[in-house]
């Protein structure tokens, strides 16, 4: 069963804001007028008396923050964990990041339907979505086609619009996997590296694609390793989440300790 943290967040505070607001209109007042007839009694009836429930008590006590968190997560900074390596060597598996929910406009919590417009992806942007088809699975990879654009990739180099994306050698590196080079790729106002294997070539990767409106065409930096819009397609408007911005911590797994060596702005 898929966990729905947005609905189950958004859900929780409808509940204990209901509740805090029944105790307030109808219980709250109850209780005071008990209080105010049993003082002219003895001490016994003033102890008798019933006091606050404690659903009541918690759902007051946890409400406000359950609305803090809400409204920050969902219109302000959403935290992600990276759980596949499709974007290195931008980002690696066990990185912690945080998503800017307004880059692009202000969305309704669950339905993430815009409600105001801000901006919109630029080619190069880190961007995390919804996978189209399987929208309860987030995807973070790079912008590199939008509405309108033609996009080419072809024997591992790119070309949008007719133009080949300039990209500068940087290494050629081996793992226990692979041998694989590493390149700068972008203009000089938005550059970042690709990693590129010298063994692999699929040639499903390859091809020609014209982006519709409202769409987006996007890949992860890990070129031959990233399941993106060469094979599935292009990303709807409606299933943006935001635009990856910072590295806040490393976890690769729960048998080692946190740190933070990769911490930073994403480029």
């Amino acid at each position: 069963m898929d966990f729905n943290f947005p609905l189950l967040l958004v859900l929780s505070v409808v509940v204990t804001g209901i509740i805090a607001l029944i105790d307030r209109l109808f219980l709250l007042p109850k209780r005071k007028a008990a209080v105010a007839s049993a003082e002219g009694g003895d001490d016994d009836a003033l102890e008798k008396l019933p006091g606050e429930p404690a659903i009541v008590e918690t759902a007051k006590s946890i409400f406000p923050v359950l609305l803090f968190v809400l409204v920050i997560r969902s219109f302000l900074f959403e935290p992600f964990q990276i759980p596949s390596g499709s974007m290195i060597p931008t980002l690696e598996v066990g990185d912690f990041i945080l998503v800017n929910k307004y880059s692009y406009g202000l969305r309704l919590p669950v339905s993430g339907t815009k409600v105001l417009a801000i901006g919109e992806p630029d080619r190069g942007d880190v961007m995390v979505f919804k996978q189209p088809g399987k929208e309860n699975i987030n995807f973070i990879k790079r912008v590199i086609g939008l509405p309108g654009d033609v996009v080419r990739y072809m024997n591992k180099r790119l070309t949008v619009n007719g133009r080949a994306v300039p990209e500068e050698f940087v290494a050629q590196l081996s793992d226990a996997r692979s041998t694989y080079r590493l390149y700068n790729e972008g203009d000089e106002g938005k550059r970042y590296q690709v990693r590129k294997e010298l063994t692999s070539n699929d040639f499903r990767a390859e091809g020609e694609w014209v982006v519709p409106d409202g769409m987006y065409f996007v890949m992860g930096d890990n070129r031959d390793r990233s399941n993106d819009s060469r094979y599935w397609g292009f990303v709807p408007e409606e299933n943006i989440v935001g635009k990856a911005v910072y590295i806040w911590m490393y976890w690769p797994s729960w048998t080692q300790l946190p740190g933070f060596k990769n911490n930073g702005v994403i480029e």
